[in-house]
This record gives C-alpha cells, structure tokens and sequence, in this order.
C-alpha cells in the first residue's frame, strides 16, 4: 500500500528508527553482499524477447535520430534488467511485472525530450514505474494486499528455488519486512541508488529514506540472526 509522504509520516518514522549505522561494519558489509546476491535472482533471467523488440520497433519508428536519442535508447537497454526486477518486486507475477515495464518504456519512450542527459536514468524510469502501479492500484486495475509480504513470498519462492536454500531463506525473511521498508532497501541496497535517487523514485523526503533502510537493515539482520562472527567468517 502507498504511503503518503507527508512530515507527519517522516517525523514518526525518523523517532522511532534504530539506526543501522550502529552495527558493526562487517554486518553492514556481510548484509550487503547477501541482499545484492538475493536481488540478482529478479535480474538474471533473459529479458522477454517481446520488450527488445519493442524498443526495437520505437527505434526504427523514430524519424529524427540524434546522438542523444541514441544514447537514451543504449542506456535504457541497459538498465532493463534492473528495471524489470524493480517491477517484480512490485508485482508477484511475471506477467503483470512485464506488463509494468512495456508500460514504461513506451511512456518513457514518449517522454525522452524531457529526460536530462547525464542525468540517472534508472531513477526515472523506476519513478515512471512506481507511478504507473499505483495509479492502476488506485483505479482498480489491480488489488494490491501486502501488508505481510505475502505477495513477496509468492514472487520470490518459484525464482529462489533454483538457487539454493541461502537465497529463499534470504528472501522469507525480506519478504517480512514491512512494505515501505522493502522498498526502500531494495532501492538503495540492492539497485544501488543514492538516498536522494530513492526519495525521488518514492516521492518522500532523503530523511524518510534513510529511516525506512536503516529500520530494514536491523529487523533483516536480525531475522537472520547475523552476528559480528558470521559476518567476519
């Protein structure tokens, strides 16, 4: 469920946050390493052949080429995988999840003369997605109840399976952590985006971020019961 972004919502989440910057570097670092090689389950599988050929088909549709145009189409070729993991963390199917992700590209497509060059592309697009589930949510279009990380579990289990009891039971415990904080720590500890790239995708602000990663990281660490000597092992 979305989550307004409002100060209340800020102020509360940022007093009530334990702060992961506390526990030692090597569980930081040990958390880390586990989440991006849990993550790399959604973005290792080939990308549809039906999503390349449509970019293909804009591509060969676009009348006016330019050296800008095509470095927006090689860099959204190259953050497809991540895009595509975003959206199956959204969404507990592959279907639907592909569905998200054509949506973008062609909106993102539509919308290229208003992307900066040199600015994170990745960013937008997962904000272009993110809006575009929550709009179909908020129509009805789809029924979204993952206030227990069901939909998580669901994903994930049928992906996890092929690669070894590690990466589901990393993947049980992710899908327990509350929504927002998934989300946020997804964004930041497994696709790699700043705090402030996240509060952009998000729609909240850098602080929210921070408290929402910080919160997942110690409930993820301690669901996993991670200590300074299995990290340092």
């Amino acid at each position: 469920m979305l989550i307004p972004s409002g100060l209340g919502v800020d102020q509360a989440e940022m007093q009530d946050a334990p702060h992961s910057a506390f526990l030692p570097g090597a569980i930081l670092d040990h958390l880390g390493s586990e989440l991006r090689a849990a993550y790399s389950v959604l973005t290792c599988a080939p990308l549809p052949q039906g999503l390349l050929d449509l970019i293909a088909q804009l591509d060969s549709s676009h009348a006016e080429r330019s050296g800008n145009a095509d470095a927006f189409r090689d860099e959204l070729i190259a953050v497809l995988a991540d895009l595509r993991g975003f959206a199956l963390s959204l969404v507990p199917d592959a279907a639907r999840a592909d569905d998200l992700v054509q949506e973008t590209v062609l909106r993102a497509w539509a919308a290229q003369d208003r992307f900066a060059p040199g600015s994170n592309l990745k960013a937008w697009l997962f904000t272009i997605l993110r809006n575009q589930f929550y709009s179909e949510c908020r129509k009805g279009k789809r029924e979204v109840e993952d206030a227990d990380g069901t939909l998580a579990g669901q994903l994930v289990a049928p992906a996890a399976q092929e690669h070894g009891s590690d990466l589901r039971t990393i993947w049980t415990h992710i899908a327990k952590l509350p929504p927002s904080q998934r989300e946020a720590l997804l964004l930041v500890g497994a696709q790699g985006l700043t705090y402030e790239a996240a509060a952009e995708v998000i729609g909240c602000q850098v602080g929210t971020v921070k408290s929402r990663v910080s919160r997942a990281r110690s409930l993820l660490t301690s669901l996993l019961g991670m200590s300074a000597t299995r990290a340092s092992a």
